[in-house]
């Protein structure tokens, strides 16, 4: 009997064990077919990123730009073009910039500057071309230069270049000509051509071109204006453009001047003489109104004579005609006899 209950007992320990033995078979089925899916996943998300980005990851490869195909991933969902970012940093790489991840032209840095509103393209051509010429220009000072509106790319050239800037500027002002008047009165019609080279220690908040159009005409018009003859000038225009240029009118703006060329210089007209003949006009006109004037009081005055004299007459009839009355009663009174 003991024997048998022993029996059915290793029975249900058995087949416990083999329960046991399905859950944990069903359990391991799962997580494999979970794996599988996930790897499955996976698989789909890198063919994915592959097909969208693998032309663009291979390009950065191959060309030494170090960017991993993690951060090309991330700027599709931080709305970045990536083209723009792989070209920048291709460009970068070729030319030899440092483009080290924590002290170069990073991926990072790039991106910041894109997501700002900047032109990237743009401040990295600029920083070649400065490379080039050898131009103190590092990307923090471009990106800074470029967000703030200025040409980063124009702004080095004309460092390397410079270029030349009408003064007046007709297509800004309308004028073809400074007109500035010489103490003898005669006006003088001046072009001037400015040529100035950017400064990029002060392209942020410098002063731009027409500050020194301003300037520069101002000065030109004040030392005509303290020249004694006209002749002076025409004979030496370049003592014109001398006084202009040591009065440092760069100062505190986007640029530095380095030549100020007269173009052209024409003779006007002789203001102070017209200015002279007008005030002879109208003192002429001055002394005609007093003499009419005096004219008027003379003939107001002989009127006023003429009044008194006909008072006088009146009263002298007056008088004649009491005397009539005086004499009748002189007689009635007797006065007066008749012998």
């Amino acid at each position: 009997m003991q024997l048998t209950l022993q029996l059915d007992r290793l029975i249900a320990v058995a087949n416990g064990l083999n329960l046991v033995g399905d859950i944990q078979s069903d359990i391991w089925k799962w997580v494999i077919w979970g794996a599988i899916a996930i790897l499955v996943l996976i698989a789909i998300v890198i063919v994915f990123a592959f097909a969208t980005y693998g032309k663009l990851w291979i390009q950065s490869y191959m060309s030494g730009a170090d960017i991993r195909m993690i951060s090309l991933i991330g700027m599709g969902f931080r709305k970045v073009r990536p083209s723009i970012i792989v070209t920048a940093k291709i460009m970068a790489s070729q030319a030899g910039l440092d483009i080290n991840r924590r002290t170069g032209i990073s991926t990072g840095r790039l991106e910041a500057h894109y997501l700002a509103g900047g032109d990237v393209l743009r401040v990295i051509n600029a920083i070649i071309a400065a490379q080039r010429a050898s131009i103190d220009l590092d990307f923090d000072k471009a990106a800074a230069i470029d967000l703030a509106g200025r040409d980063v790319l124009d702004a080095v050239k004309t460092s390397v270049y410079p270029k030349v800037i009408d003064c007046p500027d007709p297509q800004r002002s309308g004028k073809n000509f400074l007109s500035a008047i010489a103490k003898d009165g005669v006006e003088l019609k001046i072009r001037a051509r400015v040529t100035v080279r950017t400064n990029l220690e002060q392209l942020i908040g410098g002063a731009t071109e027409e500050t020194i159009i301003a300037r520069v005409g101002e000065s030109i018009i004040s030392s005509i204006g303290s020249s004694e003859f006209h002749q002076n000038v025409l004979e030496n225009p370049d003592r014109i453009s001398k006084a202009v240029l040591e009065r440092g009118l760069d100062a505190h703006t986007a640029f530095e001047i380095v030549s100020i060329d007269i173009a052209d210089i024409d003779v006007g007209e002789n203001i102070g003489a017209r200015l002279q003949a007008d005030q002879a006009e109208a003192d002429t006109r001055v002394a005609r109104a007093k003499a009419e004037k005096r004219r008027a009081d003379a003939i107001a005055s002989e009127q006023e004579m003429k009044a008194q004299v006909a008072a006088q007459k009146a009263q002298l009839v007056l008088a004649e005609s009491q005397v009539p009355q005086a004499m009748a009663e002189a007689f009635r009174k007797g006065h007066i006899t008749v012998s």
